[in-house]
Order: C-alpha cells, then sequence, then structure tokens
C-alpha cells in the first residue's frame, strides 16, 4: 500500500495533523465548487501565457501544465529534516565541483572512478584551474525528492544546471491565494513570494569583485521558442532585471556589455537559461547563434559570473548521483542527512548481472537523461520493450542505472470532479551565495495525472501542485 500525503497509510482512515483542516475543508466543499475554481484556475493560466512546449513530438504546441488545486502540505519538522539536507547535499555538490576543477583529491582518494568525471560529456577542461567569481559554482539548484513513508525521503536526482519550475512554484501560490483565501486562514503557510528577493541577493553578491556597488544582472535567454521561455521572461520580470538573448550583448576587453538604447551597459552577472555547448561559438559550438562570442574569455578573466558556471552538468549525471554518499561524506565529514534511492551501477558487472535478471521490476535510466525520457519502467513496460532495453544495457552498460521501482507516496487530487490519490515527487530550490547555501520554504511539487503512472515529468503529461510549508 502507497503512503499517503493526509491519511499516511490509510489503515484507520485516520488524516494526519497537517492535513486535518484541509480534509475538514474538502469535505465541506461541494464538487462543483471544486469544479468552478479548477477551471478558473485554467482560465487564469492560459489567459497568462503560462505554457510549456515539448520538443520532438509530431504537435509541439505549447500547451499549460495541469494545475491542481489541492496543496501538499508539509509540517515544519518535516521541513526542518529536508531543508537541512538540501543544504548539505548543494555545499557538498558546490565542493565536489571545485574539487573536480581543481585538485581532484576526490578522484585521487578513490571516492569516485576518474573516468566517470573525466569523460563525463559535460565536464569542461576549460574550467580546469579556473575558479568561478567567489568561488560558487552551483547558485541555483533543483533537487528531486521522492518520498515512500512517514520518515523515509529520498533524493531521486540533482539538478545542477539549468533547473526550470521555479515560475510553477510562484504561480501556484498566488493562483491559490486568489480562489481559496479563506483555506490559508487555516494555516500557518509559509510564504515563497520572496524567492526572487533571495534569489536577486544571490546573484548580486555573487558578482565579480570588480563590479560595480550595484551589479547589473540579467537573464539570458535562448528565445521564444525555447519550451521554458515564459519561465525565463517570468523571472527577468519578477527579478526587475533585463531579459537578453545573446545578440544583446558582446564583449570588449574581456568585459560583457548590454546594447541599450542609451549606449553600452556593463553586465556583471548573467542568469544563463542557456547549455554550455551554446554559451561561446568560439569556445564550444561554433554553430551556436544563441551565445555570446567571447563570453568565456570575460568569465575565464573572472569579469562576469555566470549562474550556474560552466561545466555543472557533471553533477547532474545519474552516474555521479550513485557516489553522492560517499562525496558528502569526504567533503563534509558528515553522514548523509538525505539518502539516495538505492541503485545499481550497471557498469559493475555484478549490478548489470541483477538488473537483467529483474528488468520487469526495475527502473533503468539513462545517465543523462532528464525530463523522464529515455528511461524503462520495468512493471509498466511491454515485453518488446524490456528486450530493447536489454539489449542496449548489454551494448553499452555504463550508460545507464537502475532502480527499484520505488512506491511513491500519493497525495489527494482533483481529478475531473472528484478526489483521487496520485503519485508526487517535490523539487525544492536551493540558492547559493556568499552568504551561504538557503532553501525557498515550498518547492514544486509535481503529480502524475494518469491513473497509477509513476512518472511525474511535465514533459510526459505531469501536473503541479502548490506545496505548503507550516510554520509551526
Amino acid at each position: 500500500m502507497f503512503f499517503d500525503e493526509m491519511t499516511g497509510h490509510g489503515a484507520a482512515g485516520e488524516v494526519r495533523e497537517s492535513y486535518r483542516a484541509l480534509s475538514r475543508w474538502l469535505a465541506d466543499s461541494p464538487p462543483d465548487l471544486l469544479e468552478a475554481r479548477s477551471k478558473q484556475a485554467e482560465f487564469y493560466f492560459r489567459r497568462m501565457g503560462i505554457t510549456f512546449a515539448v520538443y520532438g513530438q509530431v504537435n509541439a504546441s505549447e500547451r499549460l501544465i495541469p494545475f491542481d488545486i489541492v496543496p501538499r502540505i508539509l509540517s515544519a519538522s518535516e521541513w526542518l529534516l529536508l531543508e537541512a539536507g538540501l543544504v548539505q547535499r548543494v555545499a557538498a555538490l558546490n565542493l565536489f565541483l571545485k574539487d573536480i576543477y581543481g585538485a581532484q583529491e576526490c578522484i585521487r582518494a578513490g571516492i569516485i572512478p576518474a573516468d566517470i568525471v573525466l569523460t563525463n560529456p559535460h565536464f569542461r577542461p576549460e574550467m580546469t584551474g579556473r575558479r568561478p567569481p567567489q568561488d560558487i559554482w552551483v547558485h541555483i539548484a533543483g533537487v528531486d525528492l521522492v518520498r515512500t513513508d512517514e520518515d523515509a525521503f529520498y533524493v531521486l536526482e540533482d539538478n545542477a544546471r539549468t533547473p526550470s519550475g521555479v515560475s510553477y512554484m510562484l504561480e501556484n501560490r498566488e493562483m491559490m491565494m486568489r480562489l481559496f483565501p479563506d483555506l490559508f486562514s487555516e494555516y500557518p503557510v509559509r510564504p515563497v513570494e520572496n524567492y526572487t528577493d533571495m534569489l536577486l541577493h544571490s546573484l548580486k553578491t555573487s558578482a565579480p569583485d570588480s563590479a560595480s556597488r550595484d551589479p547589473c544582472v540579467v537573464v539570458l535567454t535562448p528565445g521564444p521558442f525555447n519550451s521554458a521561455y515564459y519561465e525565463h521572461s517570468f523571472l527577468a520580470d519578477k527579478l526587475g532585471v533585463e531579459l537578453v538573448e545573446g545578440s544583446d550583448l558582446y564583449v570588449d576587453d574581456a568585459l560583457v556589455y548590454m546594447r541599450t538604447t542609451e549606449g553600452p551597459r556593463r553586465v556583471d552577472v548573467i542568469y544563463r537559461r542557456v547549455d554550455d555547448d551554446f554559451l561561446d561559438p568560439l569556445t564550444f559550438n561554433p554553430d551556436s547563434a544563441l551565445g555570446v562570442p567571447g563570453l568565456m574569455l570575460a568569465y575565464q578573466a573572472g569579469n562576469v559570473t555566470l549562474a550556474n558556471a560552466v561545466g555543472t552538468g557533471v553533477a547532474d549525471d545519474k552516474a555521479v548521483y550513485t557516489y553522492m554518499p560517499e562525496i558528502i561524506r569526504f567533503f563534509t565529514g558528515e553522514d548523509p542527512i538525505l539518502h539516495n534511492v538505492p541503485t545499481w551501477r550497471c557498469r559493475e558487472p555484478d549490478a548489470l548481472k541483477e538488473v537483467l535478471s529483474r528488468l520487469d521490476e526495475v527502473v533503468v535510466k539513462e545517465v543523462g537523461g532528464s525530463g523522464g525520457y529515455g528511461m524503462l519502467v520495468g512493471p509498466a513496460a511491454t515485453k518488446d520493450e524490456i528486450e530493447t532495453f536489454r539489449k542496449k544495457l548489454i551494448a553499452d552498460p555504463a550508460a545507464f542505472i537502475a532502480q527499484p521501482t520505488l512506491q511513491l507516496s500519493t497525495a489527494p487530487t482533483f481529478c475531473g470532479s472528484q478526489l483521487s490519490g496520485r503519485h508526487v515527487d517535490l523539487r525544492p530550490f536551493v540558492l547559493t551565495g556568499p552568504q551561504g547555501v538557503q532553501v525557498a520554504p515550498g518547492g514544486l511539487t509535481r503529480v502524475a495525472l494518469k491513473e497509477g503512472s509513476l512518472v511525474v515529468n511535465s514533459s510526459q503529461g505531469g501536473g503541479t501542485k502548490d506545496t505548503w510549508v507550516l510554520d509551526v
């Protein structure tokens, strides 16, 4: 039986303490009211243009990410544990990245095999021996968490390149406050609205030492055809900074400038939503029209901050993920507060043999995959799909990891005209600046809207919920 966020294991039908007021409210709310509010939310999101495009599909027109009106609630004690674990983990990620582009002590100590790092497609030799401004690598992280029981939270993956979804966290909260102000009066919910203030302060204080007292921050987007363009424009607006494309910037004498109607203006911090490969055609992909020629020259000279730093994609890798417990112990001297999901490294012969013997039971993932693509969910797969993955694993075992099919927790979700349990995960957003590591009190709860599905990714049809962290 799945653990349910509202009723626990539900054996006696008892509602957990943090959900009691919500349970009463739902019981008193007629279905037609919830249905009307759900339609209102959809109308608002559509009017605001809060959309998401899915690449690679025949019909790739922009669509809404479905929003569920029933919040996911975390008690103060639950959040205290998660917050401590997230701070520890992201601090270790920063130390790990600093080390692999520096002394590489973790490799020499045998904490992680050299080939997993040095042959990783996201390892950037250009950053070897370099230090980003203020020595910060992962300014913004999105750490995906899943829950299997009352006190059992696990890290599913780390997103350290350009984690997305924070705009939905903020818009979901605004929507809930519009639609259900009476429900908020029942709960001491911690605000998430100050996330952009936290982010702007973190970015400005991460500016190069040569920056002015009021550093110029911009958000760099690939442009309006990017699937997450809405989020780019939303964040630039909320931060009060310019949204720019590569053609809006240029480099002169190892400094980055923005073209404005009043003449050139120096740029000190770039919150970039462009992947490494496309940042600078003079250093990476020469065919890229999305980046800024010479940007790496300015970056390596320490004259501009890129958030996140170039080369952080190594920490996104699912093979590296499997070594995170050892990485945390090595760099912090502490045991991990949040544990990984048990994982088989298919590069290891014994692990591969085990995985091949139970493909119909496990989840197999590409080490460089994301968005729910390139994976096999064994219990839900056909025989043909399983055999296709068997051949892939045998041909290139190092390209895959495997994990048991987790009993992801469920949360009450409004489906059509009634409430039903659906599987959820949680992506909190973690900021790092000279002031240390901070976690926004909430995050993006993603929900698998298809009954029985464990895939919550928006690109695979998942929806989102507002996440409430209680003060007491």
